[in-house]
């Protein structure tokens, strides 16, 4: 065991240090949350959004986020729950054993825009991505004041951009905490590693997200 005079030693080296407070406030990204080389136009996506919602609500699906379908698959309907919540994976006891929660159902199918989103600038966000990579799922969630979604990971990873948000937002992946400030740019969100977003400040926060229609990760 160390001396007395040791420990009160070692905690004034931290009780002196300059503490960071500045940086929390902004991206800081790592191998798992990147901000990819191309932005969109911020004031268009939120002039688009708060049209939308003047049309339609956002549904508060079970696992307890609202959550508005911009693209669906063919012959179904965008308020299924299966269809605005898919497989996720989960340690939910001491037991630490991973379980699979929800249908897994082929991100590749969600290829049809749904119609309030047609002619908005949402079609145009959606042709450049999938110009660029396979878009499976794509959604605007919510995320209401000190709030916090489940601690799972996704088959497949994620993109971001966010809509509106505060300093107190914050994604997670893993070890890696940061903010995603919302300025038009796309992030790449690696949720095929355990993750979660939470909003612990006083305004809601909304996000497009879109899902990477790569075939499923599967641990070795």
């Amino acid at each position: 065991m160390s001396s007395i005079i040791d420990d009160v030693k070692e905690m004034g080296t931290y009780i002196d240090r300059q503490v960071d407070i500045d940086s929390v406030a902004s991206f800081k990204g790592n191998e798992n949350i990147i901000k990819l080389n191309f932005k969109f136009d911020i004031q268009l996506i939120r002039e688009a959004l708060d049209e939308i919602k003047s049309k339609s609500e956002f549904k508060t699906v079970w696992s307890g986020f609202p959550a508005l379908a911009m693209t669906k698959r063919k012959g179904h309907s965008a308020d299924n729950d299966k269809d605005l919540v898919g497989r996720y994976y989960m340690r939910v006891d001491d037991s630490y054993q991973e379980i699979a929660k929800d249908e897994l159902i082929d991100e590749a199918q969600f290829s049809e825009l749904v119609d309030i989103f047609k002619g908005t600038y949402f079609e145009t966000i959606h042709k450049e991505l999938v110009a660029r990579y396979p878009i499976g799922r794509t959604r605007i969630l919510e995320k209401g004041s000190f709030n916090c979604n489940s601690w799972h990971r996704d088959p497949e990873p994620r993109l971001h951009i966010p809509i509106y948000t505060n300093p107190g937002a914050l994604f997670i992946v893993n070890h890696h905490c940061t903010h995603l400030p919302a300025d038009g740019s796309v992030y790449f969100t690696d949720t095929r590693a355990y993750h979660t977003a939470l909003n612990g400040g006083d305004h809601p926060r909304a996000h497009l997200v879109a899902a990477l229609a790569y075939p499923e990760y599967r641990p070795n």
